[in-house]
């Protein structure tokens, strides 16, 4: 069974985005073994300056690369990564189970990832141009892993 676990910098605060999650890692169950890890966000001032941004990136950068397995398939969610129908991710993760046990998606901090965890990636990963608060996106995420676990499956849910 395919590990699939969602790295992700910052937590949940509130109790709906945590419900959501709760019910998609449930019914996930069935499919794969699914984890939500939650790191420490760098906390800066208002007025952040490039230097700033740049060590919040390194530091978050370096929990997240600690808890990344040596042979995971990383797949990094950024703007600039591939944008794939539901299909196309289900076919990914079909892929994936083949050539490695766990697959983590990586989900930065308010900054994004740093260059270090982009080069770690096997895959880029967008689901849109547009932004999205990150407690939103991880429900969103979960979602879609778990439709593209039943769109293999052949299961109703996916329409």
């Amino acid at each position: 069974m395919l590990n699939v676990n969602i790295i992700c910098v910052g937590s949940i605060k509130e109790k709906f985005f945590t419900d959501a999650l709760n019910e998609y890692k449930k019914r996930l169950q069935r499919y794969c073994k699914f984890n939500i890890v939650e790191l420490a966000e760098e906390k800066i001032t208002d007025q952040e300056t490039q230097a700033q941004i740049d060590k919040t990136l390194s530091k978050e950068g370096e929990r997240i690369l600690a808890k990344i397995g040596k042979s995971d398939y990383v797949i990094a969610m950024c703007i600039e990564g591939k944008q794939l129908s539901s299909e196309e991710l289900s076919q990914k993760l079909s892929e994936i189970s083949m050539l490695s046990g766990t697959v983590d998606f990586i989900v930065g901090g308010s900054w994004g990832l740093s260059k270090d965890v982009k080069s770690r990636a096997d895959f880029k990963l967008s689901v849109s141009k547009m932004t999205f608060p990150h407690q939103l996106f991880r429900v969103m995420l979960s979602e879609q892993i778990y439709r593209a676990f039943t769109i293999t499956a052949n299961a109703k849910y996916h329409k």
